[in-house]
C-alpha cells in the first residue's frame, strides 16, 4: 500500500477517530475520579512542575530515539535524523492502540526510505522487547523496598537473563527458519516471514547493541518514573523514590499486559490502586494518576498525531505530479 493511500484513505479517518474516541475515553474516566480533584492536583504541582514532568517525558522519547537510529543503523538503513526523528514521533500518535500494535504504522512512513516490512516489524518487536525488559527491572528495584520479596527479584532477574541468552541463539533460529522453509501451506508461511522478522531483530539483539538498548530504555522509563516520584511529592504525599518506580512500572507493565489501547483502564487501576493502598486519599489517587498519564501518555499522543499530520502532508506532496506552464 502506497503512502499516499493510506494518508487519504479510509484507514486515515478510522485512525484519526480511535484517536479521538480513546481521548474521550480517558476525559470520562478523568471527571468519574473527579475532575475539580484533577485541577487542585495541577494546582499544587504548579506551573513548574508540570513542565518539569513534561520534560522528563520528552527526556523518554528522546533516549528511546536514540535506540531507534541504533537499531535502524544496526540493520544497514540510513534515514536522514529529521525525517527519522518525525517518523518515529508520529508513531505515538498510534499509542492508544491495543499493546502499542498501531506504532507498527512506522513502517509505512519508512518505505519511501528503502525499509521493508521485515525490517520494520523486527523495529516494532526490538523496541517492546526492549521497553518490556526495561519495565521488569524498574519494578524489580522497586521490590528492593520488601526484603520477602528477594526471591522473586532474583528470579526476575533470571529470567531477564535467560531471555538474553535466547536472543543471542543465531544458529538455532537458523536451523528452525530452514526447515519452516521446507513444508508449504500458508500457515507455514506466515511462520516463516515470523522467523524471517526474528533474524532481522536478532541483529539488534547481539550482545553490545543489547546491553545498550536496554540501557537507554531504562534510563528513558526512569525518566517519567522520577517525574511520577516527583509529582507524588509535589502534591503533598512523600514516598521513597523505589516506591515511586515499583508503582509507575508496575502500572506499565499492567497496562501492556491487557492489551488495552494504550494501557487505558489496566495502568490507571493499578497506579491508583497501589497508591490508595499506602494510603494516600482516593481522591488524590485517581488526580496524580490522570496527571502523570497526561504529561506521558496523552503528551505523546498529541506530539505524534502532529507529527503524522506533518509526515502525510510531506508524503503527499511528495507524490503530486507536478504542474508545467
Amino acid at each position: 500500500m502506497s503512502q499516499t493511500r493510506w494518508f487519504s484513505g479510509w484507514r486515515y479517518q478510522a485512525l484519526l477517530i480511535s484517536i479521538a474516541l480513546s481521548a474521550l475515553g480517558y476525559l470520562l474516566f478523568s471527571l468519574w475520579g473527579g475532575w475539580d480533584d484533577v485541577v487542585q492536583a495541577v494546582a499544587r504541582v504548579g506551573l513548574f512542575g508540570v513542565l518539569l514532568a513534561l520534560l522528563m517525558s520528552l527526556v523518554n522519547y528522546g533516549l528511546r530515539f536514540l535506540r531507534w537510529q541504533l537499531y535502524l543503523s544496526l540493520l544497514s538503513h540510513r534515514v536522514p535524523w529529521l525525517v527519522s526523528l518525525r517518523i518515529y514521533l508520529a508513531g505515538f500518535a498510534l499509542t492508544t492502540t491495543p499493546g502499542k500494535a498501531g506504532e507498527a504504522m512506522r513502517g509505512v512512513l519508512l518505505r519511501p526510505w528503502s525499509v521493508d516490512y521485515t525490517h520494520s516489524f523486527a523495529l516494532f518487536f526490538s523496541e517492546r522487547l526492549s521497553d518490556l525488559l526495561a519495565i521488569v527491572l524498574l519494578t524489580l528495584f522497586g521490590l528492593l523496598l520488601y526484603p520477602d520479596a528477594t526471591w522473586l527479584i532474583l528470579l526476575g532477574l533470571a529470567l531477564v537473563g535467560f531471555c538474553f541468552v535466547i536472543l543471542s541463539q543465531r544458529r538455532l533460529l537458523r536451523w528452525s527458519t530452514a526447515r519452516i522453509a521446507e513444508r508449504k501451506g500458508p500457515w507455514w508461511q506466515a511462520l516463516l516471514h515470523v522467523l524471517q522478522m526474528l533474524a532481522s531483530a536478532q541483529r539488534c539483539h547481539r550482545p553490545l547493541p543489547l546491553l545498550l538498548a536496554t540501557l537507554l530504555s531504562l534510563i528513558a522509563w526512569s525518566a517519567e518514573a522520577l517525574a511520577f516520584y516527583w509529582i507524588l511529592g509535589w502534591m503533598g504525599f512523600p514516598v521513597t523514590l523505589p516506591f515511586a518506580c515499583f508503582v509507575y512500572a508496575l502500572a506499565m507493565l499492567a497496562g501492556a499486559l491487557s492489551f488495552m489501547p494504550g494501557g487505558l483502564g489496566g495502568a490507571e487501576a493499578v497506579m491508583a490502586g497501589l497508591l490508595i493502598w499506602k494510603g494516600m486519599a482516593p481522591a488524590d489517587a485517581v488526580a496524580a494518576t490522570v496527571l502523570i498519564r497526561l504529561a506521558t501518555l496523552w503528551f505523546a499522543v498529541a506530539i505524534g498525531v502532529v507529527c503524522l499530520q506533518l509526515e502525510s502532508r510531506a508524503g503527499v506532496r511528495k507524490h503530486q505530479p507536478v504542474t508545467r506552464l
